[in-house]
C-alpha cells in the first residue's frame, strides 16, 4: 500500500471546528517540545502545550495558536483537540500586545513563587498570539 501524500489536519476547540484542511506537513507544540508530522507518520498520541500549530499547504506555511489539549497522529490525518486555538486573522493584535505588557509587568512585580506561573502562562499566550498574527502579515 503506497504512503499517503497529504494529511488531513483537523483542529477542534470547545467553540467548534477551527480547521479541516489537507496539508503536506504539520508542526505542533507537544507538552515536552514541538513535533513534526508528514504523510505516513507512525501513529501516536500526545498532550499539547502552549504554542503554535504550523502547517504547510502548497509550499505556504500557515499558523494557528494552540493552548493545551491533545493530538492524535495517524498516517493520513492529524486530529487536534485544543482547549484554545485561533486563526491568525481572528487575533486582536492590540489586545494581545497589551496582554503581553500586562503579564510582563505582573512577572516583574511578583516577589515569590505564588502567582508567577499564572503570569508566565499569560505572557506565553500573549507572545504566541502576537507572533501568529504577525506571521500572517509577513
Amino acid at each position: 500500500m503506497p504512503l499517503p501524500t497529504k494529511i488531513l489536519l483537523e483542529v477542534v476547540t470547545p467553540v467548534g471546528l477551527l480547521l479541516r484542511e489537507e496539508v503536506e506537513e504539520v508542526i505542533a507544540p507537544g507538552e515536552d517540545g514541538y513535533f513534526g508530522v508528514r504523510p505516513g507518520h507512525t501513529p501516536f498520541l500526545s498532550t499539547l502545550g502552549l504554542g503554535e500549530i504550523t502547517y504547510r499547504v502548497g509550499g505556504e506555511w500557515r499558523h494557528l495558536t494552540c493552548f493545551w489539549g491533545f493530538c492524535e497522529v495517524l498516517p493520513d490525518r492529524v486530529n487536534v483537540l485544543a482547549e484554545i486555538g485561533e486563526r491568525a486573522e481572528d487575533i486582536d493584535v492590540a489586545r494581545a500586545e497589551a496582554d503581553r505588557s500586562q503579564a510582563l509587568e505582573r512577572m516583574k512585580a511578583i516577589r515569590d513563587e505564588e502567582g508567577y506561573r499564572d503570569a508566565q502562562l499569560a505572557y506565553i499566550k500573549a507572545v504566541t498570539r502576537v507572533s501568529v498574527a504577525q506571521r500572517r502579515r509577513g
